[in-house]
């Protein structure tokens, strides 16, 4: 699958801080493999999303909205009931949110946690701003970026009174320790479906290297790592939840219930349901 990059094939012009595009589609699309050129808000109006970034994974509903931090991000796309998606996306750039920062003079208050991505619930005040949005997204010429700027301060200063700054600062922090990121990448996805080339994605590297990397890491590799962290999860839920095999296996990241006794028996010389009945 090819990998997309936005706002760039979008087409918009380069010079211009911030952006909206009102994107709808009839088709599904499953872990799109996306590289945000922009910090981006994803106001979701049918449908649902979901999005696996570096440090976090998160799926909403047309109730809900994102902001998402600039980077490596797969992305899943579910159509409405009536077969359609529809989202509009306010790009906007580091230089644009450091601006806002300056100009309203906020508090700092650094992020408990580093994430890339937040979800918000839509309220009253919010779908009037998203309705003003894809009235803008309309019009052409200087008046419409304009009018954008200005869109995005109000939107920001009424997130940060309702939410605070946390996700604010959350967009400017520079995660350039590579290798603290890596594990963080490693540490959030042990429970999760992602291939080695998605792991490698959201880590902006190549398959080869995250491989190497991972080795240097974890004195294993990422297959055999991930399988003991899977079978070790599903040694819980048997154990500590008292769940049956039937139910655990999927969860446990297996696709059938033979392949994970199998490789529950390999590791623990007992098969899931003699080690319950144990």
């Amino acid at each position: 699958m090819q990998t997309v990059i936005l706002p760039d094939e979008l087409n918009f012009e380069n010079s211009k801080q911030v952006y909206v595009f009102d994107y709808s589609s009839s088709k599904e699309i499953s872990k799109q493999q996306i590289v945000l050129n922009q910090n981006t808000i994803s106001f979701l109006l049918e449908g649902n999303k979901e999005v696996f970034f570096d440090t976090t994974a998160l799926a909403i509903s047309p109730s809900q909205f994102l902001i998402m931090k600039s980077g490596n991000c797969l992305m899943t796309e579910k159509l409405s009931e009536i077969s359609n998606y529809r989202n509009i996306l306010l790009f906007f750039s580091n230089e644009i949110v450091l601006r806002f920062i300056r100009k309203i003079e906020l508090s700092k208050i650094e992020p408990r946690e580093y994430k890339s991505v937040y979800a918000f619930e839509y309220d009253a005040f919010l779908q009037r701003f998203v309705c003003s949005l894809i009235d803008i997204s309309g019009l052409s010429g200087e008046i419409k970026f304009k009018l954008l700027e200005v869109k995005f301060e109000e939107i920001m200063l009424y997130l940060t009174e309702k939410y605070g700054t946390e996700f604010l600062y959350s967009l400017t922090i520079n995660s350039d320790d590579v290798s603290q990121k890596f594990i963080q990448v490693i540490e959030n996805s042990h429970l999760s479906k992602l291939t080695v080339k998605e792991l490698a994605f959201l880590c902006n590297m190549s398959v080869s290297t995250f491989k190497r990397e991972f080795e240097k890491h974890y004195a294993e590799s990422p297959i055999k790592w991930f399988q003991n962290k899977r079978l070790e999860f599903a040694h819980h839920l048997l154990q500590q939840e008292k769940k049956n095999p039937s139910e655990i296996y999927f969860e446990a990241g297996y696709e059938n219930l033979s392949s994970f006794t199998q490789a529950y028996k390999l590791k623990y010389g007992v098969t899931p349901k003699q080690n319950q009945k144990n």
